[in-house]
C-alpha cells in the first residue's frame, strides 16, 4: 500500500453550488477551496475517480458504467442555468466492472448500470477538484437498508483500487438535516461534528471502527442524520483505508451561518 492514493469523505454542499456564484457570494469559499486543494494533497493524477454518491441508493451496490455518462438534474428551485449544467468527464466501464468483481469476491451482488449519469453529489464536487473533467469518473450507489458494516465491508472490499490509480470519494455531508438547516440546527451539527472528529482523528483504528459503526449513538447523532443516506458514503472511504491515518480536509464552524461540518482523509498526503 506504499504507493496507494488516500481516500476522502466530503461534505459536498447543497445543489449545483459552483455554478451559483452570484447568488452564493463567499458562501462556499472555504469548501471550494478544500476540495481545489485535493490534486495538491495526492500529487499525482488518478487514473480514474470512484465515488460513492449519497445521492443514489439501489437494492445492491451498483456502479455506473457507461463510457459517457449523461447529468442527473437531482434538485429542485434553483436557477434555470444549473439544469443545463455539463460535466463531461467519461466514464470508465473498466473500472465498473473491477469494482464490481471486487465486491462480488467480498459476497455482495453487485450490478452494472449503463444508464446512470453524475448527480448533484459527483459533479458539483468534482467540479472544483478537476474542472476540466478530464478524469473518468464512476459511481456507486448506497445499499438499501443503511447497513452501516456492509458499506465498511465494501469499502474494504474496494481497498485494492487504491494501488491501481483509482481515488475512492465518499460524497455527502457530515450534517444533513434539511429541517433543521439554520439556527435550530446549531447544537446538533457542532456536537455530532465534535464527535464525529474526535472519533476519526483521534481514536486509534480498533476503537474507532467501533464508534462509527455506532455513529447513532453519537450526540444528536438523528438530528444530525435523521436519514443517514448522507454519512454512509464515509463508511466506503474509511473502510478502503481503515488502519491508516486520518486528516480532517475542511472544517467550518459558521456554515450558512450556523453549522459545523467537516471533510476527511484517510491515508498519507503526498504532500503536506
Amino acid at each position: 500500500m506504499a504507493n496507494a492514493l488516500p481516500t476522502y469523505f466530503l461534505s459536498h454542499g447543497g445543489g449545483p453550488w459552483p455554478f451559483m456564484k452570484e447568488q452564493y457570494g463567499s458562501t462556499y469559499d472555504v469548501l471550494e477551496a478544500s476540495l481545489a486543494d485535493i490534486p495538491r494533497q495526492i500529487g499525482m493524477r488518478p487514473n480514474a475517480i470512484l465515488v460513492v454518491s449519497s445521492h443514489w441508493e439501489e437494492r445492491e451496490f451498483t456502479l455506473s458504467s457507461s463510457a459517457k455518462p449523461g447529468m442527473i438534474y437531482d434538485f429542485g428551485g434553483f436557477p434555470s442555468h444549473t439544469y443545463q449544467v455539463k460535466y463531461a468527464a467519461p466514464g470508465a466501464p473498466e473500472l465498473a466492472a473491477r469494482a464490481g468483481i471486487l465486491l462480488a469476491q467480498a459476497g455482495f451482488n453487485a450490478g452494472l448500470d449503463p444508464n446512470r449519469g453524475f448527480d448533484h453529489g459527483t459533479f458539483s464536487m468534482l467540479y472544483p477538484v478537476y474542472p476540466e473533467a478530464d478524469v473518468p469518473v464512476v459511481q456507486m450507489s448506497l445499499r438499501h437498508g443503511f447497513n452501516p458494516q456492509a458499506h465498511l465491508d465494501a469499502g474494504r472490499a474496494l481497498a485494492p483500487l487504491r494501488d491501481e490509480g483509482v481515488l475512492i470519494i465518499g460524497s455527502g455531508l457530515s450534517y444533513h438535516n434539511l429541517q433543521q438547516f439554520g439556527p435550530s440546527g446549531r447544537l446538533a451539527s457542532h456536537a455530532f461534528d465534535d464527535w464525529l472528529r474526535f472519533a476519526i482523528l483521534e481514536l486509534p483504528p480498533a476503537e474507532r471502527t467501533s464508534a462509527l459503526l455506532h455513529w447513532d449513538q453519537a450526540p444528536h447523532a438523528r438530528m444530525a442524520h435523521p436519514r443517514e443516506e448522507h454519512l454512509l458514503p464515509l463508511f466506503v472511504a474509511y473502510g478502503a483505508a481503515e488502519h491508516e491515518a486520518a486528516a480532517c480536509v475542511y472544517h467550518e464552524d459558521e456554515f450558512f451561518g450556523h453549522l459545523a461540518v467537516s471533510s476527511f482523509r484517510f491515508g498519507h498526503s503526498a504532500q503536506p
